[in-house]
């Protein structure tokens, strides 16, 4: 029967994985996101599992590697300037095609930034971060059961794609504390692909690298990482939409952000405002078609974000030009109030912008 507890969201991270069978753990301490590595200092050695604090970032994402080549469930976490430094490593482990899970609990940038929360981290989440051609699969949780859910099913995901998958949460995720029930410990052992290095023992042995000299072989690996990704378009495309049947003003906002735009549709339906929420959940891949299906009706869509404006391009990349789209936002740590945003919908469902 599955536990219901009251759990703070990075330690509830932290628990999960370890249910998924994660049993590796390298990382360095940043703020947000500290009670990550904390609780797996104590966890992991209860299950057989290992505890590594890095000498820096850099060090960490690359015993991931190692440990991902091996054919572990293993995970890193930091916050957006640890994240950055990770970026080098995150693009040869997606380039090695291996799995691993990285979890970013965003603060304001760009730089040191400060610790409050933020979400001026997704382009470099959506776009891939490093160099080279790959997206990772990016999840961007708005509840801390949700996160747990999410994190519960990445290592699979990691492992069906030969990617990394990336948990986009901020600092508000990661330190609310809500009930959540956690599922029963996934029973392992989980298989492992027949391009694990294990031992060579009565087989050829196998390379994992992600370097390759001749043009060729590296154009097929990366229509290979491309057409894996194309898939994962077609089955892990995940998004919750409310209230957008007959809206006149459509919000688009994720994690945090999706969470207060949740209460500003309830107060302008209130009012007579038609208006409803699109929360995209796999932020890579995008719900690009659910957008484009509701900008047929030709909705102003209102994207909202703790940043500069950053996913309102995957918004109006989706809207095709169908609708208006709109953007607010705050950024470098400050939260956008209810009030405010409900007062951008009521300008917007006055105006004249829909066609």
């Amino acid at each position: 029967m599955a536990e219901r507890k009251l759990f703070k969201g990075n330690e509830a991270v932290a628990e999960a994985a370890v249910r998924a069978g994660c049993r590796f753990f390298f990382g360095y301490p940043i703020t947000p996101q500290n009670e990550i590595p904390e609780y797996m200092s104590r966890r992991l050695p209860e299950v057989g599992g290992v505890f590594l604090q890095a000498e820096s970032e850099v060090a960490a994402i690359n015993m991931v590697y190692g440990a991902a080549g091996a054919g572990a469930r293993v995970m890193t976490s930091s916050s957006s300037p640890g994240i950055s430094l990770k970026q080098e490593g995150l693009s040869y482990i997606a380039g090695a095609e291996l799995p691993c899970l990285v979890v970013n609990m965003v603060r304001g940038g760009p730089g040191l930034g400060g610790i409050q929360p933020a979400q001026s981290d997704y382009f470099q989440a959506v776009k891939g971060g490093g160099h080279g051609d790959y997206h990772l699969i990016v999840f961007g949780p708005a509840s801390v059961q949700e996160m747990v859910d999410l994190v519960m099913g990445s290592f699979d995901i990691a492992e069906k794609y030969r990617t990394p998958v990336m948990i986009l949460g901020d600092g508000i995720i990661g330190q609310m504390m809500e009930p959540v029930e956690f599922p029963e410990p996934l029973p392992g052992p989980f298989p492992k692909g027949d391009w694990v290095t294990d031992g060579a023992r009565g087989r050829a042995p196998r390379v994992i690298n992600s370097l390759s000299l001749h043009a060729d072989k590296l154009f097929e690996r990366n229509l290979r990482i491309a057409a894996r990704f194309e898939e994962a378009k077609k089955n892990e495309v995940r998004v919750e939409t409310i209230a957008c049947e007959d809206a006149d003003v459509v919000l688009v906002a994720y994690g945090t952000t999706a969470r207060i735009c949740k209460s500003v549709v309830d107060r302008a339906r209130a009012e007579g405002i038609r208006a409803g929420l699109v929360r995209p959940i796999s932020l890579s891949p995008f719900p690009e078609k659910t957008i484009f299906d509701l900008a047929a009706r030709k909705p102003v869509f209102l994207a909202v974000e703790m940043s500069q404006g950053q996913m309102v391009e995957d918004v109006r990349l989706s809207v095709n030009g169908r609708a208006d789209v709109r953007f607010y936002g705050t950024s470098g740590g400050v939260i956008p109030s209810a009030s405010a945003i409900l007062d951008k919908v009521r300008e917007l469902a006055r105006s004249e912008v829909r066609a």
